[in-house]
């Protein structure tokens, strides 16, 4: 029994659970957009939440397989995973996890190709070839400077259009924007990573924005990542793409100055390692705060039309 709690322990920590905010997150903003425009339903919407989870999970095994593969991990000394530095799990084990993932993932974009329409094709197949790609293959995202910018279309305008699509049947464009300040927030969980890894990364020639510019310029980007999706949040509503109330999210920005703070004053993996964390958090509850802000206006709307 204590075998098989501790087996379940390893899986657990190497799903990364704590950045499966870049699922829930987008996934809450296309229904509460679905939920104001009357189109909003159940089935549809757990089903393509398991499938996004089933890809990032997927994305999350595959990363750990191949920078375990490639020595990434050899020099780092903080960080998610790490479950193959420190002999976990094997690399048989990743393998096999990461194609089972992958198979359940792409098995239920299949299966909204025919229930919602083929126009989901291109949105579900960009979805697993990030996925795949993001460490794998012969020109790995991640390896080349184009993580952040993969994870914040992927993780929020496309899974924002696609969640909506399968419920819908459409994709309006302004899904697009409404987005976006989602998109800059999970960036900016990938970012605090390149950060935190950014020595151990330029060792083995991982090739991250961080790496490719610097430090300063890195800190730089982790502003403008965060601080922009506060503005981007605040112009959305201005131009009245969500409520006002939406702003309930800018509770969270204390949490985002303070982060800001440490990436710009530390260089410590082991002290980067939880302000990389707590960007995680602080996506998740930014965009708990915004879904909520959003749906007790349609509450409230919803009582006094009655």
């Amino acid at each position: 029994m204590l075998i098989e709690k501790l087996r379940l322990r390893e899986w657990y920590a190497a799903t990364r659970p704590r950045v499966f905010t870049a699922s829930y997150v987008p996934m809450g903003v296309a229904g509460a957009a679905a939920l104001q425009d009357g189109v909003f339903q159940g089935f549809p919407f757990l089903l393509a939440l398991i499938g996004v989870v089933c890809l990032q999970t997927a994305a999350n095994f595959i990363n750990e397989y191949y920078d375990y593969r490639r020595g990434a991990e050899t020099l780092k000394v903080a960080g998610q995973g790490m479950i193959l530095k420190n002999n976990l799990l094997t690399p048989q084990d990743i393998a096999i996890a990461s194609v089972v993932t992958t198979v359940i993932g792409a098995a239920i974009g299949v299966f909204f190709l025919f229930y919602s329409g083929f126009d989901l094709l291109w949105v579900g197949l960009g979805g697993v070839l990030v996925a795949i790609l993001y460490t794998a293959g012969p020109f790995p995202l991640a390896y080349n400077g184009l993580g952040e910018i993969a994870v914040g279309i992927f993780m929020g305008p496309m899974i924002v259009l696609g969640a909506y699509y399968v419920m819908a049947r459409t994709m309006p464009s302004e899904l697009i924007v409404i987005a976006l300040p989602v998109g800059l927030m999970v960036a900016a969980i990938l970012h605090a990573n390149n950060i935190r890894d950014l020595e151990a990364d330029r060792a083995v020639n991982k090739r991250t924005l961080a790496v490719r510019f610097g430090r300063q310029a890195a800190r730089v980007e982790y502003l403008l990542l965060v601080g922009g999706a506060y503005i981007t949040l605040i112009g959305v509503v201005i131009v009245g793409l969500v409520p006002v109330t939406a702003l309930l999210a800018l509770i969270t920005l204390p949490e985002a100055l303070r982060l800001i703070q440490i990436i710009n004053r530390e260089e410590d993996p082991q002290v980067l390692h939880p302000a990389q964390g707590r960007t995680a958090l602080l996506h998740g509850q930014f965009g708990l705060w915004m879904v909520v802000g959003w749906l007790a206006w349609l509450a409230l709307d919803a009582v006094v039309f009655i």
